[in-house]
């Protein structure tokens, strides 16, 4: 009932989205008006994600019944959006959805779930070398076509979202026996020799959760923001991307002040916010700002029961949680690209090359389209450490100079990272201003 009574709320305050090219020289400027909900600057930030916008400014404010947030943001080439569909689409996402701002509940969800396109595998366990190339082998074996997928590994962790079809009908799997047979094999492959009560083949619902919302909280259950002694040694690690992360009070207004700075990236601030949100926290006032290599995020956050952060115990969970979602998506070594007619077996194929070549998959991005097969690899060797040249090289001319290319090398030493000293962006904001004219900050500058 309290659904339908927000929902009746929302129908009758619908969001108001206005897209602006003029307001600033160079970036579009998106600003949201709606009814405040919990989840709301997720939903929002998710939109503009999943069109790959970089978003370089952000001003948020959610305090009371109204939700109002500006964006600036630009597209991959550091340009303005200009395409109408794209701007259509923003609008309409955010202004027409009816279940905008209403997520479902993720509780409960295991198994292999299939949709009509294809069936959806979610799998987590200790990371290792090769250990891709054994699932995929496995999935090969029992006849499954990966149609897209993503792999994250973090902190001795790994963690998967794959979609397949069956090879033959190139539709879903829907058959219970062999959707068992393939949960049980994939469970034996990630349990290995070690660790086997940590390894889990369980699945989301299709079509309601994003799928990088979904490995943040795969990752996030499987506790991967828990140091583990010795996990980094050997990893290459650019020192510039580490994140600094700090919880303080807002004593004067009964915040919890988060503030973070971090190498600059697609997606982080999603990433942040994904985080947040799952760990049950709201973002009643917050400000982004990015100088094209670092990112600077703070944010007036309490629980959902509306009170601030007490303990320092949870203090200290906060960070770690926040540091490994920034930390999951960065991308270590070296970063490769192929692109070739699909088939089947190709993902099977390719990584059994990488592991024959004493090569670790990182992290990895599959995907299919129009019978072309597009994949991003990031690898290293075996010991964290960077690949030889020579062996990419010869990678490459077993697989075909044209079909895999080197994209960039993490591993290459990287410009030194100017200081900054943290302070409060909002400055001394909170003494000169009421709430209630919290809205003139809104600047486009």
């Amino acid at each position: 009932m309290e659904d339908e009574y927000a929902k009746l709320i929302w129908r009758m305050n619908p969001p108001r989205v206005v897209i602006d090219n003029d307001a600033s020289q160079d970036a579009t400027v998106i600003q949201v008006d709606s009814v405040n909900k919990h989840g709301i600057l997720l939903d929002v930030v998710q939109v503009l994600s999943d069109l790959n916008l970089i978003i370089r400014k952000a001003y948020i404010s959610s305090d009371g019944v109204w939700f109002m947030d500006v964006f600036k943001v630009i597209d991959h080439n550091g340009n303005k959006i200009r395409d109408k569909e794209v701007i259509d689409y923003i609008q309409r996402k955010l202004e027409n959805n009816p279940g905008f701002g209403f997520v479902p509940s993720l509780r409960g969800s295991v198994g292999v779930v299939p949709s009509e396109e294809h069936t959806s595998i979610e799998l987590t366990g200790t990371d290792r070398p090769g250990l891709l190339s054994e699932v995929c082998a496995v999935l090969a074996d029992l006849h499954c076509n990966v149609v897209n997928a993503e792999i994250w590994t973090h902190n001795t962790r790994a963690a998967a979202v794959v979609h397949v079809t069956d090879d033959s009908s190139g539709r879903a799997i829907k058959d219970s026996s062999r959707l068992s047979t393939i949960r049980d094999l994939l469970c034996n492959v990630l349990r290995g020799d070690c660790d086997p009560k940590t390894a889990r083949t369980t699945l989301s619902p299709p079509g309601i959760t994003n799928r990088d919302r979904r490995l943040h909280q795969i990752m996030f259950a499987d506790r991967d923001y828990e140091r583990v002694e010795k996990a980094g040694k050997g990893e290459i690690r650019d020192k510039s991307s580490f994140p600094y992360v700090t919880v303080l009070d807002c004593i004067e207004k009964d915040y919890t002040v988060v503030t973070m700075r971090a190498k600059d990236r697609p997606k982080l601030l999603f990433d942040i916010v994904c985080t947040l949100t799952d760990m049950q926290y709201v973002v009643f006032h917050g400000v982004v700002c990015t100088d094209g290599t670092e990112a600077y995020q703070e944010f007036y956050i309490r629980h959902v029961d509306g009170l601030p952060i007490s303990s320092e115990a949870e203090r200290e969970r906060l960070v770690q949680c926040l540091e490994a979602a920034i930390e999951r998506r960065v991308s270590e070594g070296m970063e490769l690209e192929l692109c070739t007619e699909d088939r089947v077996g190709l993902l099977s194929e390719i990584t059994r090359i990488f592991r024959e070549n004493s090569l670790c998959i990182k992290r990895a991005e599959i995907s299919t389209e129009g019978g072309k097969a597009k994949d991003i690899f990031y690898v290293t060797d075996v010991t964290g450490n960077p690949v030889d040249p020579k062996i990419i090289d010869s990678i490459r001319r077993q697989i075909g100079q044209t079909v895999l290319r080197v994209k960039h090398d993490s591993s290459l030493p990287p410009k030194a990272p100017h200081q900054t000293t943290f302070g409060f962006l909002f400055g001394n904001f909170f003494k000169a201003r009421s709430f209630q004219n919290f809205k003139l900050i809104r600047s486009y500058s």
